[in-house]
């Protein structure tokens, strides 16, 4: 005998409707994004807690907020709609019309003057598009699926995953003309020793120490440089406030520091040495290389770099 039971636990238009409602952060905004009444998002809302036996939303104020579970609910029901229009766009259904969320991750200083501003440009072109941009000190581990891209600084050792070179960048060592009236300009790598050295705590790299290279190819020759200072941060932004403030001398990624080279504020210190590449990378899973709106995004960013690069005598 058929069952006139309503159904239970969690059901496929749920995903969608929650992540709309998050989206929209009211039951109003919500309703009028999906166009239905506010009554109507109310009832859909109370009946998905009902199946699921827990409640999703906090309701004690004006402003609508999710409780831990819908946290959890959000962030998986988003992923299950990200990995379905993955299969879409790599069956060909979407036509290669990029859509849909994009899990962006990058560095707190380079994100927050590069990438930020490129997303912004992104999605005004490709509006179908959702971006949702995470900062962090340190790169997320590959083997999670946390992000669609990361924007990173050398190519990952981790052969699972395409890492698409976006941009050359170097890192140069730099200080104030002011600091170095003071104290003198550094002849060889070793006078850093005696010198203040702005220190900064990111990724694995070893803390402490610089490494600089004379010489090309077989001629090569590098050492490593113990580096010492009355200043440390894990954010480079503030590292290079503090070189521009005559603190030290740094070392910072040509991308963060070109401007201020080319306006004199900064100098490079030891130009005849280099110092390991630091190459901007575009880093996702292999099963994304053929999702138009990570295809579309990434391509956009290469673009954009070339177009803006540093100046190549910085």
């Amino acid at each position: 005998m058929a069952s006139n039971a309503s159904p239970s636990g969690i059901q496929p238009a749920d995903l969608g409707f929650f992540s709309a409602l998050a989206r929209a952060g009211s039951l109003s905004a919500a309703g009028r994004e999906l166009g239905i009444s506010t009554a109507a998002v109310s009832k859909h809302l109370a009946l998905m807690e009902a199946r699921i036996g827990v409640a999703l939303v906090n309701r004690s104020t004006r402003r609508m907020s999710l409780t831990p579970e819908g946290e959890l609910y959000l962030e998986q029901a988003r992923r299950i709609l990200a990995s379905i229009d993955d299969l879409e766009q790599q069956l060909g259904v979407s036509k290669g019309m990029p859509q849909g969320l994009l899990r962006v991750n990058a560095t707190l200083g380079f994100g927050r003057s590069h990438i930020a501003p490129l997303i912004s440009a992104f999605v005004r072109k490709h509006p179908a598009v959702e971006v949702q941009l995470q900062l962090s000190v340190n790169p997320p581990a590959l083997t999670e699926d946390a992000f669609d891209v990361c924007i990173r600084f050398g190519a990952p050792p981790d052969s699972r995953v395409i890492a698409r070179n976006l941009a050359p960048n170097r890192r140069l060592l730099c200080a104030s003309p002011s600091y170095l009236a003071k104290r003198g300009v550094p002849k060889t790598p070793s006078d850093l020793a005696r010198h203040n050295c702005i220190g900064i705590r990111q990724g694995e790299e070893a803390y402490g120490v610089w490494r600089l290279t004379s010489g090309r190819g077989r001629q090569a020759t590098s050492q490593a440089v113990k580096v010492r200072g009355n200043l440390t941060t894990n954010d480079g932004g503030i590292a290079v406030n503090w070189a521009l403030d005559g603190h030290g001398i740094l070392m910072r990624a040509e991308w963060d520091i070109e401007r201020y080279l080319k306006s004199g504020r900064l100098v490079q210190v030891l130009p005849q040495y280099s110092t390991p590449d630091a190459d901007v990378y575009a880093v996702f899973p292999q099963r994304h290389q053929l999702s138009a709106r990570v295809r579309a995004f990434v391509d956009f960013l290469a673009r954009s770099f070339a177009q803006q690069g540093p100046a190549k005598d910085a």
